[in-house]
């Protein structure tokens, strides 16, 4: 049932010509209480969205320009898709009456240190930083309601916390002992041309990347030890499908497999994006393309004591566009759920 609104939202898309702007725009274009105003794209200013994108042609979309000519005086949520170390020096000079919903990983991590170590460089936005609410809506529901500016997860991050926050947050699993294998789709890394992320390079290939250095660990560090309540360090290897979306982790944890199964349920039998699957099964991520849902499965190793725990989702959907749109939800006082129920793409 679509929930009628009487004045739809006006949102701003800063950095609306990469991949993360392209599905924000194919979500809010059926979303009752959003309609896009302002689209920005420096090196495409001046374009048609559709001459970018022509996928979307047939949607009634403003010109695409330059963020210092966007009339920010009628937008109400602004949803910013700017690379790494560029969102921050945007978001401190928007006006304060607009709400703001990061992509990038510039207002992930609460410690300015952290940040430095990460992303090799200092924080320009220090006190911006220290207001941040982490985008993982499951848990920061209340947060999120009443935040001007959110910073949405990193999807791999995403994956990889959604099946062990619950688990040790119930001490169900050995914290000391936590191993995220995990396969991403090459629209991870952007839209922006990189020789290793050529065809040739990545069809009838995979790989590791990042071994050991991913910075994605940093939020697998904060979020983690933060509810466990003692530090808490995963051992994370990320991997390179050679397929555009989708993000699978199986994770290899000691405890016992019904009752991380019983963990998992308990905490998201009531939640609308996330599913877990029967005992025993283990998901695709060809059933969660295109869509804001997460699956979850569980099963025993043959050796006891062992577990393995599947996590699958769409990394532009609910591991970023989605995930944005579901905090804007919340933040802007619509229905959560609004605009996002679409179901998977298949085959």
């Amino acid at each position: 049932m679509t929930t009628h609104v009487d004045t739809p939202k006006n949102i701003a898309i800063l950095g609306a010509s990469g991949y993360t702007g392209a599905e924000l725009v194919r979500l809010i274009a059926t979303h009752p209480g959003m309609v896009v105003r302002a689209m920005t794209a420096d090196r495409k200013a001046g374009m048609a969205y559709g001459a970018v994108f022509p996928h979307l042609r047939h949607l009634d979309l403003p010109e695409l320009t330059k963020i210092e000519d966007v009339d920010f005086s009628e937008i109400d949520l602004v949803f910013c898709a700017l690379p790494h170390a560029t969102s921050q020096n945007v978001i401190r000079e928007l006006p304060n009456t607009v709400k703001v919903v990061d992509l990038s990983a510039d207002f992930r991590l609460r410690d300015p240190e952290t940040y430095a170590k990460w992303y090799g460089g200092e924080h320009t936005a220090v006190e911006l930083q220290k207001e941040a609410v982490y985008g993982l809506t499951e848990y920061y529901r209340e947060q999120i309601k009443s935040a001007r500016l959110v910073a949405g997860t990193g999807c791999n991050a995403m994956t990889g916390l959604m099946p062990i926050l619950p688990l040790l947050q119930a001490g169900v699993i050995d914290s000391d002992d936590i191993i995220i294998d995990l396969a991403t789709g090459v629209s991870g890394a952007g839209r922006s041309p990189k020789e290793g992320m050529l065809h040739s390079e990545v069809s009838e290939g995979y790989r590791a990347y990042n071994v050991a250095a991913h910075r994605h660990l940093a939020e697998f560090d904060q979020e983690m030890s933060l509810i466990a309540g003692k530090p808490v360090e995963v051992t994370f290897t990320p991997h390179l499908l050679p397929q555009n979306r989708g993000i699978l982790a199986t994770i290899y944890v000691k405890g016992e497999a019904q009752a991380i199964h019983d963990a998992l349920r308990a905490k998201y039998d009531d939640e609308p994006f996330v599913y877990v699957l029967p005992f025993g099964e283990s998901p695709a991520t060809q059933h969660v393309r295109g869509s804001n849902y997460c699956h979850l499965g569980v099963i025993p190793d043959r050796k006891p004591g062992r577990v393995m725990v599947f996590s699958t989702l769409d990394n532009l959907t609910k591991g970023s566009s989605g995930q944005a749109i579901q905090n804007a939800n919340l933040m802007l006082g619509l229905p959560e759920t609004m605009g996002l129920e679409l179901a998977p793409l298949f085959p």
